[in-house]
């Protein structure tokens, strides 16, 4: 009779056990929180604006109207364009780019010599790509077209180049390292 005695006691504690520990009670978990303020996270800026570009010759002097000059072999037209150039960011960096510019637009191309802009920043050159500073940036681009002297015969006459579609493009490029 101990036996069963025995043996129904340990079968009632075995249920009791089971019943804490399965959800007919509970057992303390400790546990804790704590908060944390890891900030806002903002992002940057990129941006171009373009004010009004001004052309001018080999010698210098101010194209007034470009649509009612006449080039000829031998002509070299500058085009000078300020762009306003906002960069904002801790790893930004952007190239400035023409979209619009090709060599068959009007003209034979061995006859024609259309340069990527040139940029600037004051008197100083700069080169792709751009970085920010501490403020807006004031970059010159400057692009050149060069009827060429080498044009013969009656090449190219009464043709015409059209910059109406040249856009200034800012384009955000990753710095090395970044992934």
């Amino acid at each position: 009779m101990k036996n069963s005695t025995l043996l129904k006691g340990t079968a009632a504690i075995a249920v009791g056990a089971a019943l804490l520990l399965g959800g007919g009670g509970t057992l303390a978990n400790w546990n804790a929180e704590a908060t944390a303020a890891p900030g806002t996270i903002v992002s940057g800026d990129l941006n171009v604006t373009a004010a009004n570009g001004v052309w001018t010759d080999r010698t210098g002097t101010v194209i007034a109207d470009i649509n009612a000059y006449k080039v000829v072999p031998g002509d070299k037209l500058t085009f000078t364009q300020a762009l306003t150039v906002k960069l904002v960011g801790n790893k930004m960096a952007a190239n400035v780019a023409t979209t619009g510019i090709s060599a068959t637009n009007g003209f034979t191309p061995a006859n024609v010599s259309v340069s990527a802009p040139v940029l600037t920043v004051g008197t100083t050159p700069v080169a792709n790509p751009l970085v920010p500073t501490a403020s807006d940036q004031t970059v010159t681009a400057t692009i050149t077209f060069e009827f060429l002297s080498t044009t013969t015969g009656r090449a190219d006459t009464t043709k015409s180049y059209n910059f109406n579609n040249v856009a200034f493009q800012l384009t955000q490029v990753t710095q090395p390292g970044l992934s």
